[in-house]
């Protein structure tokens, strides 16, 4: 336990002080009306996902989540964190992914054990669709402060997470994109990818010469190539990710940007949450006392903060005031 007062006391709890310097790489297509994004998560992966013990199925789609979400924010000019939010009725009751204008990377799902455990009896290896079951998809820029965040949200459709981003940009965003998203358990840890594609509107930056059916034609040739990655691919530490693009359009002539770093990501602290408790009457902190603890668990890095109850010391009502 820490000296320092609970309310000073900012530090970050016992986590992987991890960065991944060269995680997402965009890319585009010269004289083309696509550009895209290849994110490798790499160790940052492992780190993430193994913090808490959930299946492989849900661990599988945690990390699609991740991938896609680096890869969606590090398209944008943003300030604040960039998440992709579903909830829905089955197994996986909630399954959230966010990323920093910093790339700074956090994820987590809530899981209803019992529908699990009756999925996996007969289906061991269960889609997302039959994971989530109905409800809804949302991806939301939140400035942080009073700013107003900006929030689009969709009915969940399609077999695989990267089908459901696309009938959302189909939908609100009316975006042609390809998404691939890849993630599973190698000899070296967990490891997950994201291949993102998006078709250029307009002439802008492209050959003017093109007209539309030959717009569409590159866009075609581009899609079918990326298709061709598998998912050892884009899994492997041992395959440069500048190779790879090579590799997938070197036909097309594919020239990458800068690359962006990606990092543990979990912003909880000591004083954050002792903030929180110090919102709460003192009737209340009582009842989330336990052997004179007050225990509060970050659902993101899974980390036990305990504050003696004779620390915290709640909001205490104001003479004259109502209870």
């Amino acid at each position: 336990m820490s000296d320092t007062p609970a309310f000073l006391d900012s530090g970050r709890p016992p986590v992987p002080d991890l960065v991944v310097p060269r995680a997402v790489l965009p890319f585009f297509l010269p004289r083309r009306p696509v550009r895209g994004r290849l994110v490798r998560l790499g160790t940052l992966a492992d780190a993430l996902l193994t913090r808490h013990d959930n299946h492989p199925a849900v661990t599988r789609l945690v990390g699609q989540a991740l991938a896609l979400v680096a890869g969606l924010s590090t398209a944008l000019k943003f300030r604040g964190s960039f998440s992709l939010q579903a909830k829905g009725d089955g197994p996986i009751s909630m399954l959230l992914a966010d990323c920093t204008d910093a790339g700074e990377l956090r994820g987590h799902a809530l899981v209803r054990s019992s529908k699990l455990d009756a999925l996996l009896a007969r289906d061991p290896q269960p889609s997302t669709a039959a994971l989530l079951g109905g409800g809804f998809l949302a991806f939301t820029v939140d400035p942080g402060g009073e700013q107003n965040r900006h929030q689009g949200i969709v009915a969940i459709e399609g077999d695989s997470l990267a089908e459901m981003a696309l009938h959302y940009f189909d939908t609100s965003e009316q975006l042609r994109c390809q998404v691939q998203l890849a993630c599973e358990q190698t000899a070296a840890g967990w490891r997950a990818a994201a291949l993102i594609l998006e078709k250029v509107a307009g002439a802008g930056g492209i050959d003017p010469a093109l007209n539309e059916a030959a717009q569409e034609d590159s866009w075609h040739t581009a899609t079918t190539l990326a298709a061709t990655a598998t998912e050892r691919e884009l899994l492997d530490d041992e395959l440069p990710a500048d190779r790879l693009l090579y590799r997938l359009f070197h036909t097309e002539g594919v020239a990458a940007d800068r690359a962006r770093a990606l990092s543990f990501g979990c912003r909880c602290s000591r004083a954050r949450l002792a903030s929180i408790l110090e919102g709460f009457p003192p009737d209340d902190l009582d009842h989330m006392t336990v052997d004179n603890d007050i225990v509060m668990t970050c659902e993101f890095c899974n980390y036990d903060f305990r504050f003696p109850r004779q620390d915290v010391h709640g909001q205490s009502s104001r003479p004259g005031s109502s209870r």
